[in-house]
């Protein structure tokens, strides 16, 4: 298996056009689940196949350097794809991997983390098998469904096909919780009976935008409806309905968009009834949870993640910990037993409030939060050593940053002034993940084995977690001298 070939590029597609049909043998996987080809020496992209797959394809998009096409007909399936489909309604393309086995999926995520280490100039990394629960379907605690009209102009509810705005109908995702198809079935329902518009986004008319549910282990849910206006009409008949029907609902918010805008959520959210908050058990810690909380979407794959973030920081019990992208401070606190004190820093002023009673729920007198900017070391510095005092140095940083990956301006701090002895990294992008490592390698630390965990199952995504040691070999004092 070659993840690279997955990158590669044609010279060039003028010969193909579009609708031409050819008969191809699929070479690789890329991490959106395309097939990828070789036709008259040029790269096509091939929706819905599995490697090793001999097709007949017709070509649907040209561009300059690549080509993209759907099967016409399967001639030779591959050994590694499914005999029947993951999901009905794979045309929401969230499912990359819908038409392979699990196990291949596995090692296509294992190549995507070493190709991307490869690419950052970090080639003898090690990549260490994939973690993962073995469970496919129904691990996603969260869900943001879209609302858009039917073609009788009803509410439909699903997700957005890629690069469009089509929605298609998803109600029975198979990855998402099994307690939250019923809730979407009643909420169509209350819909029609009451004739809830469905936002219409190039009219920017209508008023039910987004149904946004969250899932806790005990199965309660908090539901959000994300309108248009400030007001839901039949609000308490709907909080009767639901109280009825789905006693799991523990909460009911409206989140006020009116915004012209693709971004899901605005800042305003409104309690209609219920629980402001979910409360979950995460590696040993109780959380309370509101809608805006970042937190982990696969539970038990998270549990998996956070004991090998643990593991590779190697504990003593008198360590001070760091805690950058702290969130309501779930992975920290997952090590608070284990060292002297924990310091978190998260950017975000609501969730700083939920780490610090997230700590007094759990009894943890020896962690402290405060709000700023983990990218920006000048607000890092400032925040962190006005409370804990010039000398603060700490033993160990955690770092789990966006998809984006640390800022330049943080890694040179951590690197060249801050200089922990461990930095413990997870991340969700194997590319920045890389690119970050390389600079940290080439200041001063050394690498672990870098361990994949699917989070994601069925996805294009993949969690990674690594451990970087400062090194004082002859090189670095020559450097730091």
């Amino acid at each position: 298996m070659d993840y690279q070939k997955t990158k590669c590029r044609g010279k060039g597609t003028e010969a193909l056009k579009k609708n031409d049909l050819y008969t191809a043998k699929i070479e690789g996987l890329n991490n959106l689940g395309f097939g990828i080809a070789k036709v008259e020496g040029q790269v096509v992209f091939v929706s819905g196949a599995a490697d090793g797959d001999e097709v007949q394809m017709r070509i649907i998009l040209v561009r300059k350097n690549y080509a993209v096409a759907k099967i016409e007909r399967l001639l030779s399936p591959s050994p590694f794809r499914l005999e029947s489909p993951f999901c009905q309604a794979k045309a929401c393309g969230g499912c990359a991997y819908s038409a392979i086995t699990y196990e291949r999926e596995k090692k296509w995520k294992e190549e995507a983390v070493r190709y991307a280490f490869i690419k950052a100039g970090l080639p003898d990394a090690q990549i260490t098998p994939l973690l993962s629960t073995g469970k496919t379907t129904h691990y996603r605690n969260k869900a943001q469904f879209a609302v858009a009209p039917d073609k009788n102009g009803e509410v439909a509810i699903g997700f957005f096909a890629p690069k469009s705005h089509r929605l298609v109908s998803a109600v029975d995702c198979p990855l998402q919780d099994e307690s939250f198809s019923p809730i979407l079935r009643t909420l169509l329902d209350f819909c029609h009976t009451y004739h809830i518009r469905p936002y219409e986004e190039e009219s920017h008319t209508g008023l039910l935008r987004h149904i946004y549910l969250r899932a806790s282990v005990k199965k309660e849910v908090l539901l959000t409806l994300v309108i248009k206006e400030r007001a839901l009409p039949y609000a308490k008949e709907l909080e009767a309905l639901l109280k009825k029907k789905h006693p799991e609902v523990v909460g009911l918010y409206l989140n006020i968009n009116k915004e012209r805008t693709n971004v899901i959520c605005s800042d305003e959210y409104r309690l209609l009834y219920g629980s402001p908050f979910l409360e979950d058990t995460l590696a040993g810690v109780k959380l309370s949870l509101s809608p805006a909380s970042f937190y982990q979407v696969n539970h038990d794959a998270a549990e998996i993640l956070y004991a090998e973030a643990k593991r590779l920081a190697a504990l003593r019990g008198d360590e001070s910990l760091l805690d950058l992208y702290a969130g309501v401070g779930s992975i920290g606190l997952s090590m608070a037993d284990s060292v002297r004190e924990l310091v978190g820093v998260e950017i975000v002023a609501s969730a700083v409030e939920r780490a610090k009673e997230n700590a007094k729920k759990n009894g943890i007198a020896h962690a402290s939060f405060f709000c700023a900017d983990a990218g920006c070391a000048c607000s890092l510095l400032d925040a962190v050593k006005k409370e804990k005092g010039e000398a603060y140095a700490p033993d160990i940083v955690l770092l789990d940053p966006p998809r984006k990956g640390c800022s330049a301006e943080l890694l040179s701090y951590l690197a060249k002034d801050l200089v922990p002895p461990k930095i413990v990294y997870i991340s969700c992008n194997p590319d920045t993940l890389a690119r970050d490592c390389a600079y940290l390698t080439q200041n001063g630390y050394s690498l672990s084995p870098v361990t994949p965990v699917d989070l994601f199952p069925r996805t294009g995504h993949v969690e990674s977690v690594v451990c970087l040691k400062r090194r004082l070999d002859n090189e670095l004092r020559k450097r730091m001298n």
